[in-house]
């Protein structure tokens, strides 16, 4: 299939496929004589791999090492699961910061009065006005 066709049956955009060639993920596709790629059903296994990879969050690095294990046949899962659980610890670490900004925000979302004056703590914060520094609750970040 071309790079259109399996742009359209991996859920992965041509221009990504283009990348994950040139970075390695994905191995170079072979040519037609006319000179356009062609993919077979492994290329659209591993784009689909890749994928969902990515969609879990995993980094392009991480899905290095996932394509690696994937591969070997004789990989050992704990490898597999360390790796997954790395990433999920990564993701909770995510969550408690997304988390941090957003009571930061919320809260200087309820000192704010949302009226005609022009005084506003939301900005004063940002600026770093009245001795504050960063979001308000979030350590400064």
């Amino acid at each position: 299939m071309n790079i259109g066709s399996a742009a359209k049956a991996s859920g992965v955009s041509a221009k990504m496929i283009r990348h994950y060639e040139g970075i390695g993920l994905l191995p170079q596709a072979g040519r037609s004589d006319a000179g356009y790629r062609q993919y077979g059903e492994k290329d659209l296994r591993t784009l689909q791999f890749i994928r969902r990879s990515r969609d879990l969050g995993f980094s392009l690095g991480e899905i290095q090492g996932l394509l690696g294990l994937w591969q070997d046949r004789a990989r050992p899962s704990r490898e597999v699961k360390a790796l997954a659980k790395r990433h999920l610890e990564f993701l909770d670490r995510k969550l408690e910061e997304l988390q941090s900004m957003k009571n930061a925000l919320s809260h200087l979302v309820s000192c704010c009065h949302g009226d005609e004056r022009p005084d506003c703590p939301i900005l004063e914060n940002l600026s770093g006005e009245n001795g504050s520094a960063g979001l308000a609750g979030h350590g400064g970040r």
